[in-house]
């Protein structure tokens, strides 16, 4: 065997595992816009500390993003609140692609109408 394959192996191994488990965790994050938004990662992560892990608001937190308030307001004022954020809540414009902030919109808009 030649000596650059034994030493190349050795190096190949762990990189090659490596990226395996980098993709596998990012796949596990990415949320489908067909997902409910209690499931998304990124309410999860972003926005149930203060609206609550079923979105039914918390007191002295965010308000409940299930209500008749939230069902009549549009997509565009839903996408600017979470960009740029309003009274108490902060903007996420910085810390979310816009990829998720229309996903958590859309899942918004899809748990007011049921």
């Amino acid at each position: 065997m030649n000596d650059n394959r034994r030493f190349a192996l050795p190096i190949i191994t762990p990189a090659v595992c490596f990226l395996f488990f980098a993709l596998t965790a990012v796949s596990a994050q990415e949320t489908p816009a067909n997902g409910t938004l209690t499931a998304n990662p990124v309410f999860r992560d972003q926005c149930a500390k203060c609206h609550g892990k079923t979105a039914e608001g918390r007191s002295f937190g965010g308000p409940s993003l299930v209500s008749e308030k939230v069902a009549a307001t549009s997509t565009d004022d839903l996408r600017g609140f979470i960009l740029n954020g309003r009274g108490r809540m902060p903007k996420y414009g910085g810390k979310l692609t816009s990829e998720e902030i229309d996903t958590l919109v859309q899942q918004i808009k899809a748990l007011n109408k049921k």
